[in-house]
């Protein structure tokens, strides 16, 4: 069973969302929240496996709120699904440097919203071909602050087709789609996908979306680096 945080500070988007997810087979909402601050106190009472985070609430913001979970050790299994009213949300670089894993616009099919949940629950980002594009185009036009510039030499400890995995990775490939197009199972690309996690002791996809561009991997005009 997905355990599933709602926060947004407008009662009757939460109550959408409660009703659609309440009618999906394996998904359970424990708990809602109207803020930042309510969101992360209740994600970790509730033991949210995903919260569906709104950037803007008052009292703490949706960003604060998923720093704060991501930087909890005790919510490290916690998902965060960012709520946007359009794909191109200017936040969204910031939101994937605070540990969401993916985002989801308000006027989303009742569909894409079960499977959003879904996905995330296990593990996948949650990107849209657009909101990568979007992400792309953030790391490029701005320089990465000292304190979250990511060292580049930890790719030394990747494989050569480990380094292969997360250049499809950052293109915004799933599983599946990693193994059709390096010829391997299913199975052996999302293991790639995890040794690469542990390696660069990233929260997941999203967050190698990020480092795999910081690091120069890969350039913003979609070729691996050196």
């Amino acid at each position: 069973m997905i355990r599933v945080l709602l926060a947004d500070d407008q009662a009757l988007i939460r109550a959408g969302f409660r009703v659609l997810l309440g009618s999906a087979d394996g998904i359970e909402v424990v708990g809602e929240a109207a803020d930042g601050a309510e969101a992360v106190s209740r994600a970790r009472e509730h033991r949210a496996d995903v919260v569906l985070m709104d950037i803007r609430m008052p009292t703490m913001d949706g960003l604060e709120a998923t720093r704060r979970i991501a930087a909890d050790d005790d919510m490290a299994g916690v998902k965060v699904i960012i709520l946007t009213t359009f794909e191109s949300d200017e936040y969204v670089y910031q939101a994937i440097r605070s540990g969401a894993s993916g985002f989801l616009v308000k006027d989303a099919e009742p569909a894409d919203l079960i499977q959003a949940v879904r996905v995330v629950a296990r593990g996948d980002a949650l990107l849209a071909p657009s909101v990568t594009k979007r992400l792309i185009t953030d790391i490029a036009s701005r320089p990465t602050p000292a304190a979250s510039r990511f060292d580049a030499s930890q790719l030394a400890d990747l494989t050569d087709r480990e380094r292969e995995v997360m250049t499809l990775v950052a293109a915004g490939l799933s599983n599946d789609e990693i193994a059709a197009s390096l010829f391997v199972s299913p199975l052996t690309a999302k293991t790639h996908v995890s040794r690469i996690l542990t390696k660069l002791n990233a929260r997941d996809r999203a967050q190698l979306v990020v480092l795999a561009y910081e690091s120069g991997l890969v350039t913003p005009g979609g070729s691996a680096g050196n």
